[in-house]
């Protein structure tokens, strides 16, 4: 494990990462140089686009948090990354909503970042709650679903904060397919995108293929959409190349190693998504007005904003105890032996870190 002072620049390592993701599927540049941009904007976007940074920061900041018990984490976990589908039974459903990053990494890594992403939200002002604040409804919100093997969230008789930000203005379907169909067409389309989705639609349904930039760790890999009429109404589909997590890049691995999203999501305590579908290096979904990302859109008051951060730290849970009975057992007593306060003292080190990474990222962009 490489020394804090030894660890190269964000911005070398940056450039070594795209490399190698380069070498799994063809980079869109234009895509990529936005991705950059939003990076240089502030801190929380910077972490969201820097899993990569965040897994070699994270071994030499707090060493002793990533030896912790090991479960099929989520990686890339952040307040940002929870939405809504619809189930089986058309019911509405909250929870986590991309694995892109998924990978064998210590419990506390989805804690700490996830407490990390608060606390930057906090300093930009759309959280209004302390640190403290934060990571214990978080970490209450783990321990309470970890205790009872995992619960998913049903929108429906309970969970009235959630609720209230799914069916927000925000998610009006008229301004939702009125944005669908501004989206520039796609020039070139990949075949096997155009084929795994021309597969969504029934017979005698053209869809048209257009582009989209969504999400800002995975900006640069190839994505597609496809929209058409159905039965009097729209419907779109999404196809997304999906590279090796950002975790095998900075063992040094080869961009070879396994994605675990389809096994993650399979495992995890969830109402599945009928329309998630993983082909190959390719994830598919449907894309709608109840089928997308939350952001902090209602929940404006303390208590409110505590309900989603204790909500975020169950839906964890309901991830974790997928890696089964022993990993849990372990997470339990891992969580037990620890400091009160060890959340909200490795958030803090790693928002500094990850701040020190932002200013210096911004300042190679300005010279």
């Amino acid at each position: 494990m490489p020394r804090k002072s030894a660890l190269e620049s964000v911005v070398a390592a940056t450039r070594s990462y795209e490399s190698w993701v380069s070498r799994q599927v063809p980079l869109v540049r234009a895509d990529l140089a936005f991705k950059h941009e939003q990076m240089a904007l502030a801190p929380f976007p910077f972490l969201r686009s820097t899993f990569y940074r965040w897994v070699q920061v994270w071994d030499v900041t707090c060493p002793d948090l990533a030896k912790a018990p090991t479960v099929l984490a989520i990686g890339d976990l952040h307040t940002e990354n929870f939405g809504t589908w619809r189930d089986t039974e058309g019911r509405l459903v909250w929870g986590i909503n991309d694995f892109d990053e998924a990978f064998p990494m210590a419990y506390t890594n989805d804690l700490v970042r996830l407490a990390t992403s608060a606390r930057l939200s906090i300093s930009a002002g759309t959280l209004v709650l302390t640190p403290r604040a934060a990571c214990n409804a978080i970490l209450e919100g783990y321990r309470t679903s970890l205790e009872r093997g995992g619960r998913p969230f049903v929108l429906a008789e309970e969970h009235h904060v959630l609720r209230g930000d799914a069916n927000s203005e925000l998610r009006d379907p008229v301004r939702f397919w009125t944005a669908m169909n501004d989206l520039p067409k796609a020039r070139r389309p990949l075949p096997a995108a155009v084929l795994l989705l021309r597969r969504q639609f029934r017979s005698g349904e053209t869809p048209r293929y257009v582009t989209r930039r969504a999400g800002l760790g995975s900006l640069g890999h190839p994505r597609f959409v496809a929209m058409a009429e159905h039965a009097g109404g729209w419907i779109a589909r999404e196809a997304k190349e999906l590279v090796a997590s950002g975790v095998a890049w900075a063992a040094g691995d080869s961009p070879k190693v396994p994605i675990h999203y389809s096994t993650v999501v399979r495992r995890a305590v969830r109402c599945a998504d009928p329309f998630l579908e993983l082909r190959g290096r390719w994830v598919l979904r449907r894309l709608a007005p109840d089928c997308s990302r939350i952001e902090f859109t209602v929940a404006r008051l303390a208590a409110e904003q505590t309900d989603l951060l204790r909500a975020m730290g169950a839906e964890t849970a309901n991830v974790h105890v997928g890696s089964g009975p022993r990993r849990l057992a372990a997470v339990s007593s891992d969580l037990a032996a620890r400091a009160p306060d060890w959340l909200k003292v490795a958030s803090r080190s790693m928002e500094r870190a990850t701040t020190s990474d932002y200013v210096a990222w911004q300042r190679a962009r300005r010279g």
